[in-house]
């Protein structure tokens, strides 16, 4: 390997020197095409070298965009030539993130994991733990910490302009009634699939970055689409130690769509509508190019600031939603192995998010409301 990586502080985004770290992409589905690939191969100082997968159309898929890439068929054959790779990207389904993220570290190569990194915080630190213990990054993808209103917030509430938060909504909607198949809407339990765990791990996130660690959890879950065998419609209600409440919705079945974010504080509040732009972008496949404006969205898009009055009738003034920025991520990640510094999102933070997912789904089943670190 050209480069390893321990623990410290996050290094920013400078361009990294040296010859470029060499990744094995494991998995090329929604997660692998349409966010891994493109996000690394924009990176300066990441190449992608060997993508995993047994499926001749998504190899031929790859070939198009990326002519020079290798294939593999399964994840074994990338620990037989650990020493011609630097880093290891987990993009395949949830149930195979603990088993090939172990693999992966016991061969000694670093890994980013595609959330959620596991079923279980237990399960999660397990692997931090074993990380730590090889001095081998271990890094989670969360990429909606880099969302255009999430920046925007993080913003606001550092520069003091909405006062003390005392409520944070956060909504991920979405309307599709119909159920569409795969391992993602499966009620089995090892593959770890519903939206408490696939869209919730971005709004439990995003929280807890925002206002630090949960200490209470009530939750609501429903499976509500015929033929559903897993929740495609939850709420959660977390308590955060410093006292700020957060509402977190997910859904595929909202007929109409609630703002994005609503966010109340003691001197005004803030409220945005839609989505940030970069995930659509990457499916209609537009690339992130340092020449050209990334992650932007039109002026009548903007989150309004104020208070006492609506937003939908003017209320308060529009604020400029400040750029997405998913390429940061992996330009974290090439500089954490660069300089040996922390990742962008570590894996012990992934485990936070889990444990109140985890409760979350405990307190949907039984009714109750659920303790943390009690």
């Amino acid at each position: 390997m050209t480069g390893s990586t321990g623990t410290g502080a996050a290094s920013g985004n400078r361009a990294p020197a040296g010859p470029p770290f060499r990744v094995g992409l494991v998995g090329y589905g929604l997660a692998g095409s349409v966010f891994h690939a493109p996000l690394i191969a924009a990176t300066e100082g990441l190449v992608l070298d060997t993508i995993v997968t047994s499926s001749e159309e998504r190899r031929e898929q790859a070939r198009a965009e990326f002519p020079d890439v290798r294939f593999a068929t399964t994840p074994d054959e990338l620990w037989e030539r650990a020493d011609e790779l630097d880093l290891i990207v987990i993009a395949s389904p949830n149930k195979t993130h603990v088993p090939v993220a172990t693999a992966a570290l016991e061969a000694g190569l670093p890994v980013v994991v595609d959330k959620p990194i596991a079923g279980t915080a237990a399960e999660a630190r397990g692997l931090a733990d074993l990380a730590e213990k090889r001095g081998l990054l271990l890094s989670v993808f969360q990429n909606r910490r880099w969302d255009n209103d999430f920046l925007t917030l993080r913003r606001l509430i550092e520069d003091g302009e909405l006062g003390e938060v005392q409520r944070f909504e956060s909504r991920f909607e979405r309307w599709r009634p119909q159920l569409k198949g795969g391992w993602r809407e499966s009620g089995a339990p090892e593959e770890i699939g519903g939206l408490l765990y696939d869209l919730g791990s971005h709004v439990v996130d995003q929280a807890l970055v925002l206002f630090g660690p949960a200490v209470r959890v009530y939750a609501e879950s429903d499976a509500r689409r015929p033929g559903a065998e897993t929740d495609d419609d939850t709420f959660i209600a977390v308590t955060h130690a410093g006292g700020v409440r957060s509402h977190l919705y997910v859904s595929a079945t909202t007929a109409q769509l609630g703002p994005r974010f609503r966010v109340l504080g003691s001197a005004a509040g803030y409220v945005k509508y839609g989505l940030d732009p970069q995930e659509a972008a990457l499916r209609d496949g537009d690339r992130p190019d340092p020449d050209r404006p990334w992650g932007e969205e039109p002026q009548e898009l903007w989150g309004r600031v104020g208070s006492g009055e609506s937003p939908l009738t003017g209320g308060g003034h529009p604020v400029e939603t400040l750029p997405g920025d998913y390429p940061a991520y992996y330009a974290g990640i090439a500089a954490a192995l660069r300089d040996g510094t922390a990742p962008p999102v570590t894996a012990y933070e992934a485990a936070d998010a889990l444990g109140v997912l985890e409760a979350a789904r405990r307190s949907a089943r039984e009714g109750v409301t659920v303790e943390l670190g009690a």
